[in-house]
């Protein structure tokens, strides 16, 4: 145990760091970094189990930051640890810095995550904590052992998505939590009271958490708190550490900064900070500084590190020896390449849903990814995710042999998670709902494009053909926002997202194996209610993986192109056989995704979609899904209102989606 003035200077040291990056930047937010660097300095100094030579160290503790605006507070610890330099910190919110003012998943310098939407980093740590319990069932716990550690604030209590986190972690027992509720009282805009008054221990004992409070900027009670976790057998522990906004800042007149809102979102600016880097210890000419006592007890810890790091691995190593498919498994698990998945023997209905394709699929995964897990938020008999269901079991408290996360209905809370459990390492996450109720997840989306989690979303019923549950399970607008997503780059130069909308069940099977076979970024599966008939006999399915394709029994000469995706396509080619009765000559064109359509070379677009041809685009969601494909000598037929609340073949009748119209609207672009 460390003396209690050293870690006080330690925590100080924090302090001063974090404001002073704030400080040089202009921008930031210092108040919360300076309240929460006694948890973070003990956590890290004493407890924190990492590898120092090699950071992403299967058996590490994992540390998942919810409030990434106290990003400060994180890197100056780092820094303490050796990740960071100080002239790194100088950079803070700079361009093309490892500081940015949110932290971004970059587990070589120890963070776990990227965080900054309040709510989801602790999701995802809890998220993590499945996939540690998951992997412990099946490797051993001489291998999973660790503790998974988050951090959040009252912002992030506050987030609906800490309602199911909370709910989930509690019933499934997650013991391998521990959570430090950085409770200060002070948020942005206002007091903390001024907008909740419930007892937050109450309501997390409710959910089954084992939970304590504590003088959240005492280094002893904050020792004495996190032991008393790591014994807790059956619970996950939240530590709920009354800590004080602004901790040691004092105003331009020396009186005291602490409790204030002005510290929250501001630098403390002028005679404030230089008053503050002097009260805590620090020169406010040089204020970049980690002192030697620190240093040295950083080094000490660094010590203590090998030493427990090299006993872990030489038992880890007797297991490998013992259990060496186990071991060859892990390997394989954590690598992060793509499952080896053999499809051939996968024989899919003829003229079926695609969620039923899908669900053919997720049985042949079920059976042959043993580190998959398939989520569904309480739709499984539905979004036909319990094809995957019927060949595990639920996972349970006490029991996580089975591979189906049943998150019950919290879409935001269940993607977050998975993208966590992918983020720990080992597993590889799909979750399903129906494709209105992605609207839900989009935050966790452009988290997970962000974080280039490979995850696979299954987004079912995908239009207005959901039919008799009406407008508000009927999406329209869906595709288009994701497709959005898309065309949008991450700063690796890949898609952001990738989308699939298969056009039948044969489709249906090529888009799971490339999504299985992404590794990189995420994948959207877009998958149809109702039946849809094949595609015409000779179709090369194959040639979906260039995301856009000619159907077989197009004319070889055309007057015009169909283009569509999903259970339009079908809808095209009967169309097509109406006007070929007139001697008009097709060819249709099915899109599942257009982002990989656009990756292709420009030889390939234009031997599909060759300039100056007219083409005709059908879709269920907004016209302008497919106008970047169609373009201006084109037309495209879409939704231009909400659905309605009648069985879908009647929808179909009412709404233009027949072969009757397709033919009225392709003669009518081609007598313009």
């Amino acid at each position: 145990m460390n003396d209690k003035k050293l870690m006080n200077l330690a925590a100080d040291n924090i302090r001063i760091l974090a404001a002073s990056m704030v400080e040089k930047a202009n921008s930031g937010h210092p108040g919360g970094a300076m309240g929460g660097a006694d948890f973070i300095n003990v956590l890290f100094s004493e407890f924190l189990v990492y590898d120092p030579e090699n950071p992403f160290w299967e058996g590490r503790d994992r540390f998942f930051l919810d409030p990434g605006h106290m990003s400060p507070m994180l890197y100056a610890a780092l820094a303490l640890q050796g990740k960071f330099t100080i002239s790194e910190l100088q950079q803070f919110r700079q361009w093309d810095s490892p500081t940015p003012g949110h932290p971004e998943r970059d587990v070589a310098r120890g963070i776990e995550n990227t965080s900054g939407p309040l709510g989801q980093g602790h999701a995802f740590g809890a998220g993590a904590a499945i996939a540690e319990k998951f992997l412990e069932a099946r490797l051993g716990k001489e291998v999973m052992q660790h503790t998974i550690y988050i951090y959040i604030s009252d912002g992030g209590v506050q987030e609906e998505i800490s309602q199911g986190v909370g709910r989930i972690a509690g019933n499934l027992g997650l013991s391998n939590i521990v959570m430090f509720y950085d409770s200060n009282d002070i948020q942005l805009s206002t007091e903390c009271g001024v907008v909740m008054n419930e007892d937050t221990a109450a309501k997390y004992k409710a959910w089954g958490w084992n939970v304590m409070t504590i003088d959240g900027n005492n280094a002893d009670e904050i020792r004495d708190a996190l032991n008393k976790a790591k014994q807790e057998p059956q619970r996950p522990t939240l530590i709920i550490g009354n800590t004080v906004m602004g901790k040691g800042a004092l105003k331009a007149d020396g009186s005291s900064f602490e409790h204030n809102i002005g510290t929250h979102g501001a630098p403390l600016g002028g005679d404030a900070y230089i008053n503050t880097i002097r009260h805590l210890g620090g020169n406010p000419d040089d204020p970049f500084v980690i002192f030697l006592e620190v240093q040295e007890l950083y080094a000490k810890r660094r010590n203590q590190l090998k030493e427990i790091v090299a006993k872990r691995k030489t038992a880890e190593a007797e297991w490998a020896k013992a259990h060496p498919e186990k071991a060859q498994q892990m390997t394989e698990w954590f690598s992060g390449k793509a499952p080896k998945v053999d499809w051939s023997a996968l024989v899919q209905k003829e003229d079926a849903a695609t969620r039923a394709a899908s669900a053919a699929c997720l049985s042949i995964l079920a059976e042959q990814v043993p580190n998959m897990i398939c989520a569904s938020a309480d739709l499984s008999n539905s979004d036909k995710t319990d094809g995957f269901l019927k060949r595990t079991r639920s996972i349970m408290a006490e029991d996580f042999g089975g591979a189906f996360f049943q998150a019950g209905v919290s879409e935001l809370t269940m993607a977050c998670m998975c993208i966590g459990m992918y983020l720990h390492g080992g597993v590889i996450p799909a979750c399903g709902t129906f494709f209105v109720f992605s609207d839900y997840m989009k935050p966790a989306v452009r988290m997970a494009a962000l974080m280039r989690v490979p995850i696979k979303f299954i987004w079912t019923h995908d239009a207005f053909r959901v039919g008799e549950d009406g407008p508000t399970h009927e999406p329209v607008e869906q595709e288009a926002q994701i497709r959005l997503m898309e065309k949008l780059k991450n700063h690796h130069g890949e898609d952001s997202v990738r989308v699939f909308r298969p056009a039948d069940v044969n489709e249906t099977t090529v888009c799971w194996a490339m999504a299985m076979e992404n590794m990189d970024t995420p994948t959207a599966l877009i998958l149809s209610r109702q039946n849809i008939k094949n595609l015409a006999t000779g179709t090369n399915y194959e040639q979906a993986r260039k995301g856009a394709y000619i159907v077989a029994g197009s004319d070889e000469q055309f007057d015009a192109i169909l283009l569509a995706s999903g259970s339009e396509v079908s809808t095209l080619e009967a169309g097509a056989e109406l006007l070929r009765k007139d001697g008009i000559r097709l060819r249709i064109v099915s899109v599942p995704s257009e982002g990989l359509f656009r990756n292709q070379s420009k030889e390939y677009q234009e031997s599909i979609l060759p300039k100056g041809s007219k083409i005709f685009g059908l879709t269920a969601g907004l016209p302008v899904t497919l106008e970047g494909l169609v373009g201006s000598n084109g037309s495209v037929f879409g939704m231009n209102s909400f659905g309605f609340s009648a069985p879908y073949k009647v929808l179909d009748e009412q709404l233009g989606f027949t072969p009757q119209n397709v033919y009225k609207q392709v003669k009518s672009l081609l007598a313009e």
